[in-house]
């Protein structure tokens, strides 16, 4: 498998951008969440993991999220809900103890599965 080029790079990049922010109907705390995953995935990523065709299932899915307000709509709008709140309880506001940090770390788990079975089933490349 050849590596991609910058400009392909670039490309799905932009065309994910566009899908993302289309889907999340420009709203604030979503198309922020959507932009830093996105950066974070494009910079950490090693490029000979490029996928055409997984961008190309992804900005379908993307583009039936932006149409109605669907099951791929809803499914988008919990993924980044999820990654919002990763991020901003994340702070040291109260002290997580015992069970309810086991269960937030087994929840975590479980839905880190879930994603990676959803993006091997349908073929996207979804975080």
């Amino acid at each position: 498998m050849l590596a991609p080029t910058q400009i392909q790079v670039t490309h799905a990049y932009r065309h994910l951008y566009r899908g993302l922010l289309k889907a999340v109907q420009y709203s604030k705390p979503a198309r922020y969440t959507a932009l830093d995953q996105l950066r974070k995935s494009f910079r950490n990523e090693d490029p000979t993991t490029f996928d055409q065709v997984k961008i190309d299932t992804t900005l379908e899915f993307l583009k039936g999220a932006a149409q109605e307000t669907g099951l791929e709509h809803k499914i988008l709008r919990n993924l980044l809900l999820v990654k919002y709140w990763q991020k901003h309880q994340s702070l040291p506001r109260r002290d997580w103890r015992g069970t309810a940090k086991d269960m937030k770390n087994t929840a975590l788990v479980n839905y880190e599965l879930t994603l990676a079975m959803l993006n091997k089933s349908l073929g996207l490349c979804l975080r």
